[in-house]
């Protein structure tokens, strides 16, 4: 039994193979598609379609890690429960334990690339961030994301109508390599320039769009780097912020207890407060996500205003 009408095959498609590898995993994802209607459906289909063409032949190998990634993360939520915190706290254990290792570093990326569908907080902040950012920027934008990761968020932002040109900054060479060929697979409008970028070594530039998802957890200082931020937006320029809520994971730093305190960090950061959008995980109210301390995707649009 699909969870997903027929005509959309792409997402079928995906089920099926992570199903076929991961079947204990069937009640999960009759939660996570519960009561989904068609315009979720459809957006869910064209992630589907995005996702099978930067994994290409190694599809199978992602719906594999996925399930690797789901045991791991199992692992860090025991430690957290137990233990009230992170298990690592400094970018310098991160960088040896986690970003120095990279066949580990590979599964977990390609796990995460599978997350965007099956985790309903993931996907219901790619469409926030499609639907309600990207359309909010003025006509002509110029735009910029740091850290793109699989590209999902700025293959989305290059392909608005009103967006004029679009760049994606990273500390890692061969992660931006990573998001090169994904925006080639995925067929990403041409011209998007990716650069080396350290973000705390005083970068020049000025945007009138910025995105920082899934970036703030991995950093020691985040206020620090939403300063920076602000003094890379344009005046009247918008920032999309995204940040998850008692999330543990091997290389998650900075814990944020409340979707409150990512938005009160960024106003302290100086911006300007316009919206949000608080995604519980699969399965849960946000009334009870609340309540049991679960993760939970905390998304922040704001406006610099001078």
């Amino acid at each position: 039994m699909s969870f997903a009408p027929t005509q959309f095959s792409q997402l079928n498609r995906l089920i099926d193979l992570q199903l076929e590898v991961f079947p204990e995993h069937r009640s999960f994802l009759a939660k996570r598609f519960a009561d989904s209607d068609l315009a979720h459906f459809d957006f869910c289909e064209q992630l589907s379609g995005n996702v099978l063409k930067v994994a290409g032949a190694d599809i199978r190998r992602i719906v594999e890690d996925y399930r690797w990634l789901s045991d791991m993360v199992l692992e860090e939520e025991l430690f957290f429960r137990r233990e009230g915190r992170y298990r690592l706290s400094k970018f310098a254990d991160a960088l040896e334990q986690v970003y120095a290792n990279t066949p580990f570093m590979a599964r977990y990326m390609n796990g995460l690339l599978a997350s965007q569908l099956w985790w309903r907080n993931h996907t219901e902040i790619l469409r926030y961030f499609r639907d309600v950012f990207l359309n909010g920027n003025r006509p002509g934008f110029s735009h910029l994301e740091v850290g793109p990761g699989h590209g999902l968020f700025l293959a989305l932002a290059a392909a608005a109508p009103n967006c004029a040109s679009a760049e994606g900054w990273d500390i890692s060479a061969a992660s931006l390599e990573n998001t090169r060929a994904a925006l080639h697979a995925m067929g990403a409008p041409p011209g998007i320039v990716l650069k080396e970028v350290n973000l705390f070594e005083a970068p020049t530039g000025q945007f009138d769009s910025i995105t920082f998802s899934e970036v703030l957890e991995h950093l020691e200082e985040p206020l620090a780097a939403l300063k920076i931020l602000r003094g890379l937006l344009a005046p009247g320029g918008r920032l999309f912020v995204n940040a998850p809520v008692n999330s543990p994971a091997p290389d998650h730093l900075y814990l944020f207890r409340t979707p409150e305190e990512v938005r009160d960090m960024v106003a302290a950061a100086g911006f300007d407060i316009v919206d949000t959008l608080y995604a519980p995980p699969s399965g849960a109210s946000l009334d009870k996500a609340r309540r049991q301390e679960l993760s939970i995707s905390a998304a922040v649009i704001a406006r610099r205003q001078d």
